[in-house]
């Protein structure tokens, strides 16, 4: 039954053990805990001060509409800031900052440039500043931390004119480098669409009359020139008949003159111009059942019907006097006659040789249509590279116009521009070191140390403090106990220093306060 008391009393907390080992051991605890304490807090007031001014710089969006003008600059801001501070933090500027502002002048260990320009560069820190919503780039802040607040503020104002001097003229040059490029590149499409129109136009002086766009016109003139040769042809197949009928006349003439008269007794001549004016009736009458009066070749057979009934009417009213003047009378016909079927000879060439010139010219234009595919393709691919050239070349114009837009809006600071919002801070105390934050650190500190020594105390102290420690060394089960007997001198020996404890433990905390109180009054 004892036993079994003992094993639930050890399954409890052992406060009785944990109040014993601070009576014991709150001494070793509390100088510990004061001594790490004081020497991280003490440290905190002998490290070298720095004071961090810094500026909160927008960014502007543009103020005119993209819809408007697009601008034609990186609008990746992260990486135009990212170019810009790399620019800002190169040797040959942040070398002017340091002689104009004597930074470092003072510093132990800085002796070349390099390493001041290398110091510099680890005190300027830059932060970007997103919207929540979108993440977006909103602004950035720019700090810059010295052993002098002035300074920081000083140097912190260099660093903003900096950004801002730097971003305008990095977005103008970028702008400009558009600009420029894309009229380059504008100048070398001109060249191309230039040789490319050339090449057009070569073609159509080499395909003159044979060109798509002309075919409907060749067809047209095509028609015209066969109807043309087929009324040549029905003009010299008539002539050719003319020329038959002469030649008959011309015959008949001859054997009738040769008889002297004819069979009724009238002169020769009658007989003929009658036969003659019989056959340019007959036809008249062919010709005006195939076309109309106002037909050439209708009026000249009635200009001729018309001359041979004059001759006729001359040749009756004409007095039957001598042989001689009978002979006359009778060779006028025959003349006319010859002199007409050498105007028909005439004709007939005449008739021959339009009909070739138009079968040439049909021949021609038949060519020029038969070959329209092939031209077709030609002017086709001909055409196509022309096309891709001058829709390039527009593409490119109306780029370049909204490019010199944009610059001029770049040139006008209608761009996207930084603004301070917040100006270069005067620090009034100092970011480093954090004299509260290294006070609660202090502490930390303390606490670890003073439960480290308490902990090696205990694991190398081999007596026993407790009953139970004496109980559970004896192999039997201890029947009785012989309470404590203190003496008057051990009572006041044990007020005494747990009075002392109390004080100590009060005396520490009270530092500790104390020295957190003075760390957030004076930074």
């Amino acid at each position: 039954m004892p036993e079994l008391i003992e094993e639930q009393e050890s399954a409890q907390p052992d406060f009785d053990r944990y109040a014993d080992l601070i009576r014991r051991r709150h001494m070793y605890f509390l100088v510990p805990l004061f001594l790490g304490w004081l020497i991280v807090w003490g440290s905190s007031w002998i490290l070298t001060t720095k004071y961090k001014s810094s500026t909160l710089i927008l960014v502007e969006q543009p103020t005119m509409p993209q819809s408007y003008v697009a601008p034609n600059v990186n609008e990746n801001l992260q990486e135009r800031l990212q170019s810009i501070t790399q620019q800002i933090l190169s040797r040959t500027r942040l070398l002017m900052i340091i002689n104009k502002l004597n930074l470092y002048g003072d510093a132990q260990g800085l002796k070349t440039p390099d390493d001041k320009v290398e110091a510099l560069r680890k005190d300027i820190n830059v932060d970007l500043v997103r919207d929540s919503r979108n993440q977006e780039i909103t602004a950035f802040r720019v700090s810059f931390s010295a052993h002098n607040p002035v300074l920081a503020q000083k140097v912190t104002s260099e660093l903003t004119q900096l950004f801002i001097g730097e971003n305008g003229k990095v977005r103008l040059e970028q702008s400009q480098g558009t600009t420029n490029f894309i009229e380059q590149q504008l100048r070398d499409a001109e060249v191309v669409l230039a040789a490319q129109e050339a090449k057009v136009k070569q073609f159509e002086a080499e395909h003159e009359g044979a060109l798509p766009t002309q075919q409907t016109s060749n067809l047209q003139i095509l028609s015209g020139l066969q109807g043309q040769l087929q009324n040549e042809q029905d003009s010299l197949n008539t002539a050719k008949q003319q020329r038959v009928y002469f030649q008959t006349l011309i015959e008949q003439y001859k054997n009738v003159h040769a008889s002297g008269r004819s069979i009724d007794g009238t002169p020769t001549g009658v007989t003929a111009l009658d036969q003659q004016l019989n056959s340019l009736q007959v036809q008249l009458t062919e010709l005006s059942s195939h076309y109309t009066d106002s037909y050439p070749d209708v009026q000249k057979v009635k200009a001729q019907i018309a001359k041979v009934e004059k001759q006729k009417q001359e040749l009756l009213a004409a007095p039957k006097t001598g042989s001689k003047q009978a002979n006359e009378t009778e060779s006028t016909p025959m003349l006319q006659l010859q002199s007409q079927l050498q105007a028909n000879q005439l004709e007939i060439a005449s008739r021959e040789r339009a009909i070739s010139g138009l079968e040439a010219r049909i021949n021609e234009y038949q060519g020029r249509l038969n070959s329209a595919p092939a031209t077709e393709q030609q002017l086709a691919d001909i055409t196509r590279g022309y096309e891709q050239s001058k829709a390039n070349y527009d593409d490119l114009l109306k780029k370049k116009n909204q490019s010199v837009m944009a610059t001029s809006m770049e040139e006008m600071q209608q761009g996207e521009r930084f603004t301070i919002l917040d100006p270069p801070s005067l620090p009034d105390k100092p970011d480093f070191p954090n004299r509260l934050k290294f006070c609660g650190m202090g502490i930390g500190v303390g606490l670890a140390l003073g439960c480290l020594f308490v902990f090696l105390l205990e694991f190398f102290d081999d007596r026993m403090h407790a009953e139970r420690e004496l109980k559970a060394l004896l192999p039997i089960t201890v029947m009785a106990e012989i309470p404590e007997i203190q003496s008057p001198l051990d009572l006041q020996r044990q007020k005494r220093r747990l009075v002392l404890g109390w004080t100590m433990a009060a005396i520490v905390g009270a530092v500790i306060a104390a020295g957190s109180t003075f760390s957030f009054l004076r930074g």
